[in-house]
């Protein structure tokens, strides 16, 4: 089965960063397969790195998976601990939020930095005319 759409993922805010440079930071997010840093922008320097982050997100798309409907809005579909294996700073929880949706909301903690933590939500956009995860 082809399975067309898209994972949007949206950083909704740093916390506690690091600070890269006297007067203030510039912080932005680079989103790659697998793995999400966080930088400092300097317009006359090299980008500092402020950590980095794994986002699983298999929990997601087996909840999407299993072709659910008709449950109240709001409902927690699965709920995942932080653990030595994930970046997670607290419980995050994927949310049914109705016509077939589901959005998980995710704090991490940066790695291979002294501080920061990243909020981040997840959630599924069909194409227009394909079958999506939930179909």
């Amino acid at each position: 089965m082809n399975i067309l759409g898209a994972l949007k993922i949206t950083v909704k805010k740093g916390i506690d960063l690091k600070v890269c440079d006297a007067f203030s930071s510039d912080p932005y997010v680079v989103i790659s397969s697998g793995s999400q840093n966080v930088f400092d922008k300097d317009r006359f320097s090299k980008p500092d790195k402020m950590g980095d982050a794994v986002v699983d997100i298999k929990p997601y798309i087996e909840c999407m998976q299993m072709g659910l409907e008709d449950l109240p809005i709001g409902t927690a579909v699965k709920k995942l601990q932080p653990e030595e294996s994930n970046c997670l700073a607290d419980e995050s929880k994927v949310i049914w939020v109705g016509k077939g949706k589901m959005v998980q909301e995710m704090t991490l903690k940066l790695q291979n930095v002294d501080k920061g933590k990243i909020l981040i939500k997840i959630e599924w956009l069909d194409l227009p005319g394909c079958k999506g995860l939930h179909s």
